[in-house]
């Protein structure tokens, strides 16, 4: 009887392995990268971002209850509709159990509401809007990396409390560049300072001299810079060549990247403030990690984007393994159960709203003379926890999120 019990316990335990490894759909685990390939973010993003999906996959061994994981790639061409069209398909016909990336925050807000129709796992690292975590939320999304508030409110509130207590905003005039400013604005009047002033110029602008010109005169101590992308390297250049920040006004901006420094060069870009919740160059791990990951991708600096994709790519797939399945309500469950842990981020939760609350830093740009290696950009000068940095529940809009 004895030789029988234990035969039935082992026999129980095979099958309770069988059934976990029953419970991954279409025998496998498949990962979308659905990203901007060839258009204005396919610098920060595109391939980096599929690079640093497959690195996560292979770090974690390759397979998850036993099964493969696959990794498979599109360009949303930032549209919205083609982003939808795209993850529709997937998600019904090609087996895709998650999407990852997702740049552009509109791209980002329409594949999310594919996603949670579906109740499959969305893990956003390249969009910024925090309406993914507001009144858009959803149970089976998480959003990495960054947000507008965060950024807004780090390089706000703690470059006015270090003595930058005017402001006088250029700001794009859309959206984005309307609720970068309107933050921006709060964070420096709730930390003591004035907003002096602001200009709106048209997305796209090649001459920013007014605009400059009319900041300049304002004399606040600080320019902040609410757009992004070719807008923004534009007025940092021109700002260079009007002796700006050497007259000694300082350049804040609200969003940019450290390939955006690297291409405009330390020479133009030094002094300048930002938010980031990632930088290679922080320690010893992140050291190491961007070390593997430049050699994977032929030198390339991962920034904040490529860092939250590898990390929400890797707790996906532990998440997966503690669920025992794929099925992505009880995956998102799991994710949200587990704190965050990698090179990075430690310790660190996924609030019910889908906020993954990482730390955010306020950097400046160092000089060419203070910078010694390649990708040696940036002087930390604060640190804030995810509670400082995000949101805070009782202001959350999010449905999810009980009161």
């Amino acid at each position: 009887m004895r030789t029988t019990r234990i035969g039935l316990t082992v026999a129980a335990m095979l099958m309770a392995g069988s059934a976990a490894q029953a419970q991954v759909s279409d025998d496998a685990v498949k990962i979308g990268v659905l990203t901007d390939h060839s258009g204005g973010f396919a610098y920060l993003v595109g391939k980096h971002s599929v690079e640093a999906t497959q690195m996560a996959v292979d770090d974690f061994g390759g397979k998850v209850l036993g099964k493969p994981i696959s990794v498979v790639t599109a360009d949303h061409q930032n549209k919205a509709d083609i982003a939808s069209a795209i993850s529709r398909k997937w998600f019904e016909t090609e087996g895709v159990d998650t999407i990852t990336d997702v740049a552009g925050s509109a791209v980002a807000l329409a594949t999310q509401e594919i996603a949670r129709s579906r109740g499959k796992v969305l893990l956003i690292s390249g969009a910024a809007t925090t309406e993914l975590t507001g009144k858009a939320c959803s149970e089976t999304t998480s959003q990495w990396s960054y947000d507008t508030y965060a950024f807004a409110k780090g390089t706000a509130s703690q470059v006015t409390k270090q003595g930058g207590d005017s402001w006088y905003f250029l700001t794009s005039d859309y959206a984005f560049g309307h609720s970068l400013q309107r933050d921006a604005s709060r964070f420096v009047e709730v930390s003591g300072g004035k907003v002096l002033g602001s200009v709106r110029f048209p997305f796209g602008s090649p001459d920013f001299s007014s605009f400059l010109l009319q900041a300049q005169a304002s004399k606040a101590k600080v320019i902040g810079l609410a757009m992004s992308g070719a807008d923004l390297l534009s007025a940092v250049k021109q700002a260079r060549e009007f002796g700006i920040v050497q007259s000694g006004q300082n350049l804040a901006s609200l969003v940019i990247y450290i390939n955006d420094i690297e291409g405009v060069g330390l020479n133009v870009a030094q002094g300048l403030t930002l938010t980031t919740s990632f930088y290679w160059d922080a320690n010893d791990e992140t050291r190491a990690w961007a070390k593997r990951f430049m050699e994977r991708s032929g030198g390339f600096i991962p920034n904040l984007i490529t860092a939250g994709t590898y990390a929400s790519v890797l707790h996906y797939l532990k998440a997966v393994e503690a669920a025992g399945t794929d099925e992505g309500k009880a995956v998102a469950a799991k994710m949200k159960e587990m704190p965050v842990n990698d090179f990075y981020n430690k310790n660190v939760q996924i609030r019910a709203d889908g906020r993954v609350m990482h730390k955010t830093f306020l950097m400046k740009v160092k000089s060419p003379a203070d910078s010694k290696y390649r990708g040696d950009f940036y002087q930390q000068l604060a640190a804030m926890s995810g509670d400082e940095s995000f949101k805070p529940l009782a202001e959350s809009e999010c449905p999810l999120v009980k009161k």
